[in-house]
């Protein structure tokens, strides 16, 4: 369903460039995560795939006030935001479905009348997949041992993104109100980068041509980025979002909160506004994310294993069923050592140090025959 229906009206450039976004090639390393990965509670989109044969629904409760000062409208809209997630054939590799399906009660200030719209005002499905990730290399990833500071300062290399690519359709239901007079299928290309700017800083940005094939393609960005506490089951977002076309332009801004419950589950919240008032918007939304985990690690022969790899010899109680530590999983993201344990480890390393030295003194005196 996704590669069918291509307008006879689409140019040669469009459909090269649409075409492009499917055929990279397909070599993937783990994107997997022990802890949930949710594109919530904001509107932009990770360059990370949530893994392979892991599901992940999205789905947000939306409420907002529109006014239109040109029109003399006043809109009071209900919607419920979806999205799901699967990780298909590659870790790097995902396929989704996002759909908003909203009710828009209308007043027509001057006339006094009133009106109804109900219909998906989102109902596309895509594919992403990760073309570079700049923590390919383990040793990059490792927090440093030695020095809290370095863990946590600003580094220019932080800004090298990971990149991923999207491509998909946008499908209509019927005569929507929302898009009036467009065909039923539309193209939408994206590209999004992730950049970890520190452990506890991401910025993701998203470029998007979207409604491609329809007489009103939209282009739009997203920039976003969000901040880990301490206690990585809180973290905060700022996200601005601008929208161009010729239906349709505007500036809006998003902050919310997320909360990890457990390693597969997170709830938020978020609110917004424009910056104009044609139509002049205000918003809030609350959801939850959950993920359903089916990943399995790939297995591998014993004659491809690397000496050590399975753990060293078999120890008396390795067959013992261990018992399950406290915990919600969050807990499991690294954010490098605290300022209290370097200060252990210094301190450890300074007494081996020394330890090291006295023994080379005492060889050094021992008079030999």
């Amino acid at each position: 369903m996704i590669f069918m229906g291509h307008p006879m009206g689409m140019n040669k450039t469009k459909k090269t460039l649409f075409t492009l976004l499917f055929v990279i090639p397909i070599l993937g390393i783990s994107q997997y995560t022990d802890v949930i990965n949710s594109n919530r509670p904001g509107q932009s989109v990770s360059a990370f795939a949530v893994g392979k044969n892991v599901v992940q629904a999205e789905i947000g409760l939306l409420y907002e006030q529109q006014d239109h000062s040109l029109l003399n409208t006043e809109s009071n809209i209900w919607a419920t935001d979806i999205s799901l997630r699967y990780g298909l054939l590659f870790e790097r590799l995902e396929i989704n479905w996002e759909g908003i399906f909203q009710n828009q009660d209308i007043t027509f200030i001057n006339s006094g009348l009133e009106d109804s719209y109900t219909n998906f005002s989102r109902n596309r499905i895509g594919l992403k997949y990760l073309v570079f990730d700049p923590f390919i290399n383990p040793k990059r990833a490792n927090p440093n041992l030695y020095s809290w500071k370095a863990n946590n300062k600003f580094k220019w290399d932080n800004l090298v993104p990971a990149i991923s690519v999207y491509g998909g359709v946008n499908y209509l239901f019927g005569d929507n109100p929302f898009y009036v007079g467009d065909p039923s299928l539309s193209y939408r290309a994206m590209v999004a980068t992730q950049s970890r700017l520190t452990p506890r800083f991401v910025l993701i940005t998203n470029f998007a041509y979207d409604r491609i094939s329809t007489d009103f393609p939209e282009m739009s960005y997203l920039v976003s980025i969000s901040h880990a506490f301490r206690n990585p089951k809180w973290s905060v977002f700022l996200e601005n979002q601008g929208i161009k076309s010729d239906r349709y332009a505007d500036n809006l801004l998003r902050g919310g909160i997320a909360h990890l419950l457990s390693e597969r589950l997170q709830v938020d919240v978020n609110l917004g506004a424009s910056f104009k008032n044609t139509p002049s918007r205000v918003f809030i939304s609350i959801g939850a994310s959950y993920r359903f985990d089916f990943h399995k690690d790939p297995e591998t022969s014993i004659d491809e294993q690397k000496a050590g790899q399975n753990g060293g010899p078999i120890k008396k109680n390795s067959m013992k069923k261990k018992k399950k530590e406290g915990g919600s999983g969050a807990e499991d993201i690294d954010l490098g050592p605290t300022k209290k344990e370097l200060k252990k480890h210094k301190k450890e390393e300074k007494k081996k140090k020394k330890a090291r030295k006295n023994k080379k003194e005492k060889d050094d005196g021992v008079i030999e025959f």
